[in-house]
């Protein structure tokens, strides 16, 4: 009986909002206003199967045991109501597409799954009422079964909704390895170039700006794959075509232009473009409206021009600008040109407190000693920076295990195994910090990562997930798309999916790459969606060559190193030097550093440097030497208030950026200081094992050599199950939480208190070298006054602490100057 009246129900509700769709009839012009408002109605209607049918799985979790459970008449009721909820939301959804002109392949893809789970909830309802006439294990596990993949129909239904009227990457945009990808901003373009007759090269110009405005603000609409009021503005054709109203442009005329009459409205009329999001700018308008003023012009050539800045491939080497008494190095002899076109000016370098502790933790990542310092400053040999520098860069294994941090990060490199799944992870740890320790050419560290021995391979490898994946996460397109971060300053993630927003990379070429990573031939999908269409297999340039599409895996990767690592891929020495230069200045030349197509504040110097590292053996310690020996590195560091500004479009270059110490440096010097924050089971990597010659001195356990946990996390290590270049500088309220009420901080300062009680009675003794050995200088009399007072005549373990934790938590102690 309860399936009879269920059935009558939703037959009901289909009719009762069919009705307006039949009456409307195929004659009308406009919709029946009863069915929009039906359609309307279904963003409302569409988040209660979403709710009650997850509700009802995830109660039904809790009777596994029990079928009898408490809980069942509750699921009962939340199934019932969710089905019929989904029936008409449906159904409403349907309405709201037929009469509100919205096309395109993100809307087929939702439409059909919320149809096919639409009808997995009636299915649902038989499978109820059987389950509770029959109770038998089958029945009750079928509708189970369907139960399960009727919420996660509905959830992923929700989910490319939301992709329709909020972007596709409204979720994906917030997760860590996205959030660096925004748009860049339209271009900006004095009108008065274009206020005299239009050449045929600055029609070309013209039009790709506008093509920048649009693909920057309309796209996420009006594109093939959201297609509203039957309008799409990504090509040409299109275009000119207009929409459900007719053309949007009339050449010559913008006042009767309904695409500049849209964008000129205020943020709250009905007809406004964008009906979501940002307005267009006072310029963005006034170069739509010039434009159609122009005649609208688009040159048939004009297709092929992209309207994002694209850098060149080939690799470049400016001549030297002439040396200078002081500017002999050529980074000096750049930065001085680039200063003298910004009328900038010289400061005085550093003293050498400033720059040995600077130098120290930027090549090997640990603080140099009082005696260190204490010989250095009465050397008084005129390249004792230099000799010093070159010291540092031979202590092979401190080194080592200060840049297998930087390269983890940037290699996804971890100690935690295998993963969640076995086998679904490779650590390369073994290789990179042998790589690192040799100072492996890095055309050569990159070739073995591209077509990788056993012991290498975990980069291309990917991460092997449990069960299905989405399409753009496969262990092919992470590869593609790690190779293409890491490697190349090159951004595949969104490309992966559907056509870039944000460049001109598509699907097919995201996929054409990735084949290169496969066993066998990839099938394209499109935000998920099969497309029957097989990947062709190329490389990213086609002028590096060509990948043999019909040749072994192994084949294949040889190919793709042999041709990425040849000279004439500038790109790729331009990514690794920008990163090197951004690790020891505190800022790349082109930010962010994984989006290499934005302009340098120097183009020249990037170029010089890439193909002088060409040049000179792919050498990164070469590199290192180069920069930190410049005047511009040995300059006073520049305070910058916050990372926006460090992003910014206006960023003037002068120098070394102020930076706070990374997790490792900070852990690594409270280890050396007070006591040790890791004990033995934390170490996951023991290079002496692998090379018996890397014991050092320290008497404790590398920070950069422990697994990740709560502390490194709270101070700034990811999570290396993706990507990460980059580190924020900046503090944040966990820091803070961590390091005033933290476990591991608190432990090393109860040990830290003890010894140096043990070594010190005298209080001005103990500040005197407490502060020697943390900051390289004596405590000022107001520090020195503050500390007796804090530890009193006859210091005890307790007041140390304090006095030590106090120390720490100096800007002096953490930030690098």
């Amino acid at each position: 009986m309860l399936t009879k009246k269920i059935g009558f129900i939703l037959l009901l509700s289909i009719l009762f909002i069919s009705i307006p769709a039949f009456a409307q009839g195929p004659a009308h012009d406009s919709p029946f206003w009863l069915s929009q408002l039906f359609g309307r109605l279904h963003p409302m209607l569409v988040h209660f199967p979403i709710a009650l049918l997850l509700a009802a799985a995830v109660m039904e979790l809790f009777t596994l045991k029990n079928s009898h459970h408490s809980f069942r008449s509750g699921i009962r009721f939340l199934v019932v109501l969710g089905a019929i909820s989904a029936v008409l939301s449906a159904a409403m959804g349907w309405l709201l597409a037929e009469n509100e002109g919205i096309t395109g392949s993100t809307l087929d893809l939702h439409r059909t799954v919320g149809l096919i789970s639409a009808g997995l909830s009636v299915f649902l309802l038989v499978l109820l009422r059987k389950s509770e006439l029959n109770p038998s294990t089958s029945s009750i596990k079928t509708y189970r079964f369907v139960l399960f993949l009727s919420s996660i129909g509905v959830g992923a239904a929700g989910h490319f909704g939301a992709a329709l009227t909020h972007g596709e990457d409204y979720l994906t945009e917030v997760l860590p390895q996205n959030s660096d990808q925004e748009a860049p901003h339209s271009l900006t373009v004095d009108l008065g170039t274009f206020a005299s007759e239009l050449s045929p090269e600055k029609e070309i110009q013209l039009v790709t700006n506008v093509r920048s405005v649009l693909a920057h603000n309309c796209y996420k609409c009006h594109s093939g794959a959201k297609i509203e009021g039957d309008l799409r503005l990504d090509e040409k054709e299109f275009v000119f075509a207009g929409g459900e109203n007719g053309p949007i442009i009339i050449p010559g005329n913008p006042s009767q232009s309904e695409l500049i009459r849209r964008i000129s409205l205020s943020k709250n009329h009905k007809d406004v473009m964008p009906e979501k999001g940002k307005l267009l700018s006072k310029e963005e308008i006034q170069l739509l409206t010039l434009w159609v003023e122009k005649g609208a012009p688009w040159p048939d050539g004009v297709a092929q021009q992209s309207v994002y800045r694209v850098a060149a491939l080939a690799p470049r080497k400016p001549n030297l600008p002439p040396a200078k008494p002081g500017l002999e190095n050529p980074i000096d002899r750049w930065v001085d040109q680039y200063f003298e076109q910004n009328q900038l000016s010289w400061n005085t370098p550093v003293d050498d407190r400033t720059f040995l502790r600077r130098t120290s933790l930027d090549i090997i990542g640990l603080l140099p000693s009082p005696q260190e310092l204490a010989a250095f400053q009465a050397d008084t040999n005129p390249n004792k920076r230099e000799i010093w520098i070159q010291n540092l860069l031979d202590r092979t294994d401190e080194y080592s295990q200060h840049w297998l941090t930087f390269w983890n990060d940037a290699l996804r490199n971890d100690y935690t195994g295998t993963g969640y799944i076995t086998g679904g992870r490779f650590a390369i740890t073994d290789w990179l910090y042998t790589s690192i320790r040799e100072n492996k050419p890095y055309d050569q560290f990159v070739r073995e990562l591209l077509n990788p021995t056993q012991k290498s391979k975990g980069f291309i490898e990917g991460i092997r997930w449990r069960g299905t994946v989405n399409a753009s996460q496969r262990t092919e397109m992470q590869a593609a798309q790690n190779v293409g971060q890491v490697l190349l300053g090159l951004n595949l993630k969104c490309a992966s999916c559907h056509d870039s927003f944000i460049s001109d990379w598509k699907l097919d070429q995201a996929y054409a790459f990735a084949n290169i990573f496969a066993d066998s031939t990839l099938e394209v999908s499109r935000c998920e969606q099969p497309t029957g269409k097989l990947a062709q297999t190329k490389i990213l340039w086609e002028e590096l060559g060509e990948i043999d599409s019909l040749a072994t895996k192994a084949e294949k990767l040889r190919q793709l190193a042999d041709q990425l690592v040849q000279p004439a891929n500038g790109r790729m020495y331009r990514t690794v030097v920008n990163r090197i230069w951004k690790q020891l200045m505190g800022r790349g030349m082109v930010e962010p550093v994984d989006e290499m197509d934005n302009e340098p504040w120097s183009q020249d110097l990037l170029d010089w440097l890439a193909v002088d590292f060409v040049e000179n053996g792919y050498d990164l310690k070469r590199l290192i030497y180069q920069i930190t020996t410049s005047k511009i590195y040995q300059s006073p560091s520049v305070a910058v208030s916050s990372a926006e500004k460090l992003m910014s479009e206006d960023f003037k270059f002068q120098g070394v950026i102020r930076r706070r110490i990374t997790a490792e440096q900070f852990s690594d010097a409270v280890a050396e200081i007070s006591a040790p924050l890791f004990d033995s089971v934390e170490v996951k990597f023991r290079p002496y094992q692998l090379i018996p010659e890397a014991k050092t001195n320290l008497s404790f356990a590398r920070a950069s050599l422990v697994a990740n946990n709560e502390f490194l996390k709270a101070l700034g290590r990811p999570n290396r199950e993706i990507v990460s270049t980059s580190r924020d500088s900046q503090a944040s309220l966990l820091q803070a939480l961590e390091l005033s009420n933290g476990k591991k901080l608190n432990k090393s300062l109860v040990k830290g208190g003890e010894k140096w009680t043990v070594a010190f009675a005298d209080p001005v003794a103990l500040t005197e070298n407490l502060y020697t050995k943390a900051l390289l200088r004596k405590p000022s009399p107001q520090e020195l006054e503050v500390a007796q007072k804090a530890l009193g005549p006859n210091p005890n373990p307790s007041s140390v602490q304090d006095l030590l934790w106090a120390v720490f938590l100096l800007p002096e102690f953490q930030l690098i100057y």
